[in-house]
């Protein structure tokens, strides 16, 4: 970048933002520019609101549908010798061209001439404070209605993200992915009494229109007009979520024999060594009641949890844990691995707490798709599928330990308490390699001197 911006000697374009009320909303210096303009490039509903201002030989490109081509037509046309302008809706650098342009451009070859956003136009209608929103812009191509446990292909998912993160939003909307969408997508979720929402559209024109005090339901159902701006505003706070340790009486379980879940303290152990980062990728293959995966997803904030349970039983249990903790990065099939995990990012973590008889095949596919550094943890309870694991471990040359996990409770017992041993559980740790990984005991035992005087 440095280069260009020694090379670059020729005449900068400016990046203007305009309102809906046209040259009404720009300065001297801005409609300056437009007169002069000879190439004149934006959406077709900025040009048509400039047109009247711009001179006659004026070349002028509508970008709509060809965003791509905007760097060439500016480098072309500076290449030339002409002026060349390039308009933009409100704040240029708020999820606008500016930025765009920015990083395919020499900076110097820019101007940035700023207008009021949408944003605080919305936001000053509503007499409310904008500095801590989050925003959030799903002006792009139509995302399709939202999916519940899609992930972050889609194109409302950053959205939903930041409405689980957030107390306050803004969104910057498109024709297709429109306030109606929005609100069903929050009522999916089970987020139709969190947030009051407010719509704001046709700013600064004539016909300009608030809509505010509206449950989802009814927003889901309405139609607005385009451009629009929609603030989401949490009904009442409450405190955030723990992130680890969930109880195990905090998730529902199937009764009497087959409820399957990773018991608190196994979990805990077994998420430890998952190595998880905030924007992880987890697997977790054989989810039973979802404990583990859904406290994944709750540790991995910016990532996201895919989760397969063979037992429909278990899958819909899964569901109704994941609605219930408020968990929305996380993404449920109900199928027998390997079934559906080539669909699936690769993963950053991989946890196995069921295998449905398929483990030797399993655990050389999440070998071959980890990402580096990625950890593959699994849980047994039987010594055949320990061995199992180990063989198939040793074929694949990778890196594992097993560590031996047993808890025991505190019952009561007349008016004293006694010790309950629970079941013992063995945790296989492995990373793609070659070798059987020594644990830290043993590294710190072979690394002390034989004689006590080193």
């Amino acid at each position: 970048m440095n280069e260009e911006v020694e090379r670059f000697t020729g005449r900068r374009c400016q990046v203007i933002g305009v309102l809906d009320d046209g040259a009404a909303s720009l300065g001297a210096t801005a409609l300056a520019h437009l007169a002069s303009a000879d190439c004149v490039i934006g959406g077709t509903r900025t040009l048509q609101l400039v047109d009247p201002h711009l001179r006659p030989g004026a070349i002028r490109r509508d970008l709509t549908g060809a965003m791509s081509q905007v760097p060439t037509w500016v480098r072309e046309a500076q290449a030339d010798g002409l002026h060349c302008v390039v308009l933009a809706t409100g704040d240029p650098l708020c999820h606008g061209v500016a930025a765009y342009l920015a990083s395919r451009l020499c900076i110097e070859a820019l101007e940035v001439i700023p207008n009021l956003s949408t944003i605080q136009l919305a936001c000053a209608r509503l007499c409310m404070p904008w500095q801590d929103m989050a925003i959030v812009s799903v002006h792009s191509r139509d995302a399709g209605e939202w999916v519940e446990g899609a992930d972050a292909r889609h194109g409302l998912y950053a959205l939903l993200q930041a409405a689980a993160c957030h107390d306050r939003l803004a969104v910057l909307t498109s024709p297709d992915n429109s306030p109606d969408r929005i609100a069903r997508m929050l009522l999916a979720e089970g987020m139709g009494d969190t947030f009051q929402v407010a719509v704001a559209e046709h700013l600064c024109r004539d016909d300009e229109r608030i809509v505010t005090g509206h449950h989802p339901v009814r927003l889901a159902e309405m139609r607005f007009a385009e451009p629009n701006v929609v603030l989401l505003w949490r009904t009442e706070r409450s405190r955030p979520p723990v992130l680890f340790g969930q109880p195990d009486a905090g998730f529902e379980q199937r009764f009497p024999e087959k409820g399957l879940i990773t018991k608190n303290e196994v979990r805990a152990v077994s998420l430890a060594r998952l190595q998880l980062r905030a924007d992880s990728v987890v697997w977790d293959i054989g989810a039973g009641s979802g404990a583990v995966g859904l406290e994944a997803a709750r540790l991995c904030r910016d990532g996201h949890v895919y989760a397969i349970e063979k037992n429909a039983d278990d899958a819909a249990i899964a569901r109704r844990n994941r609605r219930s903790m408020g968990v929305h990065n996380y993404t449920l099939v109900h199928d027998k691995a390997p079934a559906g995990l080539a669909a699936w990012a690769d993963p950053d973590a991989v946890f196995i707490g069921g295998s449905g008889g398929e483990l030797a095949e399993l655990i050389g596919l999440v070998l071959s798709r980890l990402r580096p550094g990625g950890w593959l943890v699994m849980n047994f309870v039987t010594i055949e599928n320990l061995a199992a694991a180990v063989e198939a471990l040793k074929t694949a040359g990778a890196h594992w330990d097993v560590l031996q996990l047993q808890a025991a409770r505190s019952k009561p017992i007349l008016h004293m308490h006694r010790m309950a041993a629970e079941n013992p559980v063995w945790i296989v740790c492995a990373q793609p390699g070659s070798g059987q990984v020594a644990d830290s005991a043993d590294r710190a035992d072979s690394a002390k001197p034989e004689h006590g005087d080193a």
